[in-house]
């Protein structure tokens, strides 16, 4: 039998969906009325939010969002936020179809989305792993290098991209970027919005969402959200059912205090996945060419998920300019699968040389957290400055076991024309699995001070203390580490639009790994400078910046070899360099666009590139149009185009040539209630592969076409 490749273990050991997986399977739906841009809808409406952040992107009808707590947790503008900030609104993915976190973010600026398998994603950002997460501007430990499951974006107002290390609000992680994910949340008028799509491969898609006052003055007020979505796919056997539904209530118990309670729950059924991918090389190692449609995966293989979270929040203004915040959250998500892994190097003649692998999974995953937060503002030297302060605890908990199957080692017939036929075995052969814990305390600070009208400074710092307790796959998980992370960044105005900045953040991320010697290797230790200029126009729909970075990353563990049946790690440093320019918002009264472009180098010790996987310029350019002569018209479209990327198979090198990716979409309002939109997605037929991440890939959708159709009211 031959045994896959180390750089291939993440997929054969089908490691748990990660803590932020459960966060952030919480679904998709349209924002209410936010396909409607004509003037007349674009009012100011105030709410106040139950996160404590910006106002909801829904209903602005823009490309960008006026603020943002996630990089500091002070209420701050994105031009007086010192770190690169994209957002995502509700408008930008109503209006392109995204209804997944993944396609979502493959739109997004700067994050690059390596699609490993169907139902597995890693995200990467300025060439490192992006592993911070927020919810609702709060922080979540991600104790996992990858997120699992089609994560669906019906419950969220916008996604927040926060480039740079981010140890301030997160704590752990890596020095590429945060996410921010703002869920919906009830409004103070009776709206609703269903949705309906149908597109490629019988793919159908229900949306429902509704937001109600549940009292004459608007005091009680809910909103329920649902999707219900059922597809085959491009890819061969592959298939999808999916069920989401989120509530939200929202209650003043005073004037200055607001309750918020929410739940949420989806379920993704998945037929034949893909476990693993394609193989990239022939044994004679000339680059594989199959068809756009091919899997490895068997016909009985599936792999179900369900995720319920639980949360609450209560503020409270004290009407002397603090604000308390508390937030808990509970998250529980079940996991089941039988899977078939196909490992081995095909024979260019005969396309033998595949071997099977099948293996049955189970996981239970449960995450409490808790947050608590006071901010407001404080007068010294004539004048005021503004501080948070604040707490957090978590505790995670994995079980998770894997049952190998009877066959491995059975060698398969050529991937071209296989359909998929192979018994299903017997799950017996040896088990392994995880049983650990992992928990996380913090106490954080931050103040803005305003040295003068022009120069504002912002002050901050987390003491951490992270642990983690138990075994994972036969290797002990045993990590404890403490440290402080501080933050530092300025900003000057130039003038009423325009200012320069700079920042410098750090970040930590215990780990488990042992060295030669069996002894645990230190905690990586990440940190990121940046300085730059940023605009703001229009009153704040029209944001713009452009940055210089320099980010560092040491002692991040890589494999070094194998004692017995062990292997072994060393700490390694890298460090990337270069340039992001972020631009969005509202052009002129019929334009919105959103352009992001980034170029980087990436280095290690020895001053070689490295990490070749990663594109080193990434242009995501999206632009909506309402025509002039025909109001009731509107034209977009969204171009994703990457540098080449490549990856080491044995001794060959495998390349992906630059690419671009370019959808067109058209929207007709047929009466102020009823919209229709057609999308055509990869106009051009790119054939790509999803990503070089591993040593293994599949390709990406062909053109196909999608027809939504919208009633608002």
């Amino acid at each position: 039998m031959r045994v896959p490749s180390s750089r291939l273990q993440p997929a054969l050991r089908l490691r748990p969906v990660s803590i932020v997986s459960a966060l952030l399977c919480l679904g998709s739906a349209t924002a209410i009325g936010a396909n409607d841009t004509t003037e007349r809808q674009l009012g100011t409406v105030t709410v106040t939010a139950a996160d404590g952040g910006a106002a909801p992107s829904e209903r602005t009808g823009l490309y960008t969002s006026a603020r943002s707590r996630g990089a500091t947790g002070l209420d701050l503008t994105l031009r007086e936020t010192p770190q690169t900030v994209s957002v995502m609104t509700r408008q930008h993915l109503d209006d392109f179809g995204l209804t997944s976190v993944n396609d979502a973010l493959a739109a997004s600026a700067g994050i690059v989305v390596e699609r490993v398998e169907t139902d597995r994603t890693y995200y990467t950002a300025r060439g490192f792993a992006v592993t911070h997460f927020q919810m609702d501007g709060v922080g979540v430990p991600f104790i996992y290098g990858n997120v699992s499951g089609d994560l669906d974006t019906v419950i969220y107002d916008r996604i927040e991209s926060i480039y740079g290390a981010n140890g301030l609000i997160t704590a752990t992680g890596q020095p590429s970027a945060t996410l921010n994910f703002v869920r919906k949340r009830p409004r103070p008028d009776l709206a609703a919005r269903v949705g309906f799509t149908a597109s490629a491969w019988d793919r159908r898609r229900f949306e429902a969402d509704v937001t109600v006052p549940l009292t004459a003055t608007g005091t009680v007020r809910a909103r329920v959200v649902t999707a219900l979505e059922d597809s085959d796919s491009y890819l061969d056997r592959y298939g999808q059912r999916k069920q989401v539904l989120y509530g939200v209530l929202e209650a003043d118990l005073g004037p200055n205090t607001l309750l918020a309670l929410g739940a949420s729950h989806q379920r993704n059924d998945t037929h034949a996945p893909l476990w693993g991918a394609l193989p990239l090389v022939y044994t004679d190692g000339s680059h594989t060419d199959f068809d756009v449609s091919t899997s490895t995966a068997a016909d009985w293989a599936y792999w179900d998920s369900q995720t319920d979270t639980v949360f609450s929040e209560l503020t409270h203004d004290f009407a002397n300019g603090w604000t308390a915040k508390a937030v808990l959250t509970h998250t529980r998500l079940d996991s089941n699968g039988a899977l078939f892994y196909a490992y081995g190097t095909p024979d260019k003649a005969t396309g033998l040389g595949l071997y099977a692998y099948p293996s049955r999974y189970q996981a239970n995953n449960i995450q409490n957290l808790a947050d608590v937060q006071l901010s407001g503002g404080f007068d010294l030297g004539g004048r005021r400055h503004d501080l948070t302060l604040g707490a957090s605890w978590s505790r995670a908990e994995l079980e998770d076991r894997s049952d190998y199957g009877q066959g491995i080692g059975t060698a398969l017939p050529p991937l071209a024309g296989w359909d998929g036929s192979y018994p299903m075995p017997a799950f017996n052969a040896s088990t392994n699995g995880s049983d650990f814990t992992h928990t996380q305390r913090s106490l954080y600070a931050a103040t803005r001070l305003n040295v003068s009208d022009a120069l504002k400074l912002i002050v901050g710092a987390r003491s951490t203390l992270a642990r983690s307790d138990g075994m994972s796959y036969s290797i002990g998980r045993h990590a404890k580490a403490d440290a402080v992370s501080p933050y530092l960044g300025a900003v000057y105005d130039l003038d009423a639009h325009w200012s320069v900045y700079a920042s410098h953040t750090e970040i930590f991320t215990p780990q488990h790994e042992v060295d030669r010697n069996g002894d645990f290797l230190d905690p990586v230790e990440g940190r990121s400078q940046e300085i730059g200029l940023k605009a703001a126009f229009l009153g704040g729909k029209l944001n713009g910046s452009l940055a210089l970075f320099q980010t560092q990353q040491n002692n991040l563990a890589e494999a070094a070899g194998t004692v017995g049946p062990t292997t072994y790690y060393r700490g390694v440093d890298a460090q990337s360099r270069g340039v992001q320019l972020d631009l969005a918002g509202q052009i002129t009264q019929r334009l919105q666009a959103s352009v992001g472009f980034t170029q980087l180098s990436l280095e290690g010790e020895d001053g070689k590139d490295i990490l070749r996987y990663t594109p080193r310029r990434l242009l995501r350019a999206s632009a909506t149009y309402r025509v002039p002569q025909l109001d009731a018209l509107t034209l977009g479209a969204t171009l994703r185009w990457q540098d080449d990327v490549s990856t080491t198979v044995g001794n060959v090198r495998v390349t992906q040539a630059a690419y671009a990716l370019l959808d067109l979409m058209a929207r007709y309002e047929i009466n102020r209630h009823l919209s229709v939109t057609a999308k055509l997605n990869n106009a051009t037929d790119e054939k790509y592969l999803t990503s070089l991440y591993w040593a293994q890939s599949y390709y990406g959708a062909p053109r196909h076409l999608s027809l939504t159709a919208n009633w608002t009211y």
